[in-house]
């Protein structure tokens, strides 16, 4: 799964003035993701012999017999299973073949359905156009986008803090502060660690604890395998569920500006049954 140098952890949070403790707190706070991202918006240190393991929009490729699920929603991501970083997430997902995810990402989806195509499979691209009672009709069709996989880290920004992290903000009335910081996650630029406080110097820390697990600043729009949701409102991620995926609409087609995520058990994730995964879309 993906991991951070401890030590280099703990170099930041000196940097930064965060004590050990809390930085440890911190990190039990954290779960692995895969972030895929367009090229350009790869660290460059990961840039040589990058290898894409997905694609936004474009037509489905299915199984002979299988057609376009209904009702007909675009296809908004594609993913080469067997092309993701292996053991990069603390969920299961297949080991090879292709995952195929069509929802709608304008409007809240009706319906939505997730498909493994298992490799070797012999498959055949499917048109966007059909007959409906007579009449043709066309499903809605994005520009097609290569994504490139990069391992990186989350963190729980609505889950309680640590004891620890408590007592540094200040005892009295730290849980609601740190409420409030999860709420309003503004991102700061330390000049001289002496003149801010400990609540903006653990936003500094934390923002640069994810950056360093990415190896450099995360986008902001991009697709999300796994991890702790970046929900715009209730984190759909909560109690048995843990987050399948989320994609930002941005990332798939720039004039659509939702949230989209997908959520399920971990026990149905990894029995392939997706029909048991739940959709929510924010904006």
């Amino acid at each position: 799964m993906t991991s951070i140098d401890e030590p280099l952890v703990l170099e930041t949070a000196a940097k930064y003035g965060v004590p050990v403790p809390v930085a440890q707190e911190l990190l039990a706070r954290t779960r692995p993701c895969l972030y895929l991202v367009p090229y350009e918006q790869l660290p460059a240190s990961r840039r040589e012999n990058a290898r894409p393991a997905a694609r936004t929009g474009g037509l489905p490729a299915l199984p002979d017999g299988l057609d376009w699920p209904e009702p007909r929603n675009p296809l908004v991501l594609s993913v080469d299973c067997a092309a993701l970083p292996h053991d990069a997430l603390d969920i299961e997902l297949p080991a090879d073949g292709h995952l195929l995810l069509f929802t709608e990402i304008e409007y809240p989806p009706e319906s939505s359905v997730v498909l493994h195509v298992p490799a070797g499979a012999h498959t055949t691209e499917r048109s966007a156009t059909y007959d409906l009672n007579g009449e043709t009709e066309q499903v809605r069709v994005y520009e097609p986008r290569t994504l490139y996989p990069v391992p990186g880290l989350t963190l729980d920004s609505d889950g309680q803090v640590g004891p620890r992290t408590c007592a540094f903000l200040d005892a009295e009335g730290a849980e609601d502060r740190a409420e409030d910081r999860a709420e309003d996650r503004t991102e700061y630029k330390v000049e001289n660690m002496a003149d801010v406080g400990a609540e903006d110097a653990l936003d500094s820390f934390e923002k640069a604890v994810l950056d360093m697990a990415f190896g450099g600043p995360r986008p902001g729009v991009c697709v999300q395998l796994g991890g702790f949701s970046d929900s715009w409102d209730m984190a759909p991620d909560v109690g048995d569920l843990v987050l399948f995926a989320q994609l930002a609409g941005q990332a798939i087609d720039d004039n659509i500006f939702t949230m989209n995520l997908i959520v399920g058990t971990r026990e149905d994730i990894a029995a392939r049954r997706y029909a048991g995964l739940q959709y929510d879309q924010q904006c």
